[in-house]
């Protein structure tokens, strides 16, 4: 077997650099995978803790420049009020089955003055320009409603224009409507009295694993794969390629042929 100084070639050595690095590359996203999946699983537990417990009232988790917490969301509150009809806020771009839709926000003014904001439900649309005055109405004079705390939304999305967003931010909700509102908003799970006509509820979140074990799997035996093929073309160097010389001899064929001697 040949000596493994080869490996100091400068070939040799720009080839082990491109293997390291996606191999490497590989092992973070992994890493990455799995740490989705801690986070999922925390998640998970959260939402189950909460569901179980009985619902308190929304002053008692919500209030307006009060931050919530990971453990806040999903926790079940109860509140009484009147919605504010004309400051209704459409989500858009909230598709189910294929179906356009948006989500219906209506603020819910509280005892004290300050309003927490309810996502309703959803309400199929025939098109993605939907307004307010397209939306059906909540229920009039003082509701009870049920809910889960919802943390805010983040990013570009937020930004509400003619009482329109894509995605629920109060602060930029409550700015936009010029209203004193709670931090964070809250899915509804019933009101009462009912609305004559009622949207379509909240979609909860689904409590599994999801495919992050799988993925974070996938990506370490991708990076393995990579190391060991390295490894065998290294073996293979060191014992000569016998394998390669002699496959390429079979395909060559006789390098003399035989003389015709009958000539």
């Amino acid at each position: 077997m040949r000596s493994f100084r080869f490996l100091l070639s400068r070939r040799w050595v720009l080839f082990l650099l491109t293997v390291i690095a996606p191999a490497w590359v590989a092992w973070r996203l992994g890493e990455w995978q799995f740490h989705r999946l801690e986070d999922r699983k925390e998640r998970n537990a959260i939402i189950e803790r909460n569901e179980l417990q009985d619902p308190v009232a929304v002053t008692d988790v919500m209030a307006p420049d009060s931050p919530l917490g990971a453990d806040d969301e999903w926790k079940r509150i109860t509140a009484t009020g009147t919605y504010a009809v004309e400051d209704t806020v459409v989500v858009r771009y909230r598709t189910r089955e294929g179906a356009a839709g948006v989500d219906v926000v209506v603020p819910l003014e509280l005892a004290d003055g300050s309003s927490v904001l309810v996502d309703r439900g959803w309400f199929a649309t025939d098109n993605r320009g939907a307004t307010p005055d397209d939306v059906p109405a909540p229920p009039a004079g003082e509701v009870t409603v049920e809910g889960w705390v919802r943390l805010d939304a983040t990013g570009d999305s937020t930004a509400v224009t003619d009482q329109s967003t894509r995605a629920i931010n109060s602060e930029q909700i409550g700015d936009a409507l010029d209203r004193e509102v709670v931090t964070g908003f809250v899915d509804l799970r019933s009101e009462s009295p009912s609305a004559e006509v009622e949207l379509l509820p909240v979609e909860l979140p689904e409590l599994d694993n999801g495919p992050h074990f799988f993925y974070g799997l996938q990506w370490w035996f991708f990076g393995v794969l990579a190391l060991f093929g390295f490894g065998y073309l290294v073996y293979d160097e060191a014992r000569g390629g016998r394998g390669m010389v002699r496959g390429s001899r079979r395909s060559e064929g006789p390098e003399h042929p035989a003389v015709d001697r009958g000539a």
